[in-house]
């Protein structure tokens, strides 16, 4: 027996050499950590949960609505303006014409002040065009105006002759229009495409879908 060995023990617990017996087995720190690890992402995932409810029950439903009425809103506004565009297009019936013949081919003026009565609109003065533009229009026409007319009975007037040069007249007084036939006019369009012309210039436009985030 050794003199380290305790009286008492022996056999298998006999101390030899320099080697100690182990009373215990070993710890495990391997499965420790993995608990902890786990532990740690279970309480991670409830708490994302619990975020996702309260922003459902709270904040996400205000950020849905508020998206909601800002992108209903536009389309409606665009609706309005474009109505407000349409309604205020004269009628033919409401746009006195003045047909002067800047060419010199006789019976121009009458001809087509006589179709464009039959097309609807009142015809004013016929005859020979001033002196200004007697003889010196080589184009198919030009329409004169007031400045405010330009997108109204100027335009509406135009379907009826595409090709014709619209200008303004700043100083003009009243709101008849002058249509002054040029060397190069042949006569006014063809009813359809002059109808088709009016419709297009008076249907509303489809309102453009407003963008994401509006």
């Amino acid at each position: 027996m050794s003199m380290l060995t305790p009286p008492g023990m022996g056999g298998q617990y006999r101390i030899t050499g320099d080697k100690y017996p182990r009373m215990r087995p070993p710890r495990r720190r391997g499965r420790l950590v993995a608990a902890v690890v786990a532990s740690v992402c279970a309480l991670g995932l409830i708490g994302w949960g619990t975020l996702q409810l309260i922003d459902v029950f709270t904040g996400g439903g205000k950020k849905a609505s508020a998206a909601g009425a800002k992108t209903d809103c536009r389309p409606r506004a665009a609706t309005a303006t474009t109505a407000a565009q349409v309604k205020s297009l004269p009628k033919p019936g409401q746009i006195t014409v003045n047909v002067y013949n800047a060419t010199a081919r006789t019976g121009l003026a009458k001809s087509t002040a006589d179709e464009l009565k039959k097309r609807g609109f009142r015809i004013g003065d016929v005859g020979n065009a001033p002196g200004e533009f007697d003889k010196k229009v080589k184009g198919t026409g030009i329409l004169l105006g007031p400045t405010d007319a330009q997108n109204t009975s100027v335009a509406v007037l135009g379907t009826q002759l595409a090709d014709a040069e619209h200008r303004a007249e700043a100083s003009r007084k009243g709101a008849d229009l002058d249509l002054i036939l040029g060397d190069a006019f042949k006569g006014l369009t063809k009813p359809t495409d002059a109808q088709q012309a009016l419709t297009a210039l008076t249907a509303p436009q489809p309102t453009a879908a407003p963008k994401k985030g509006c």
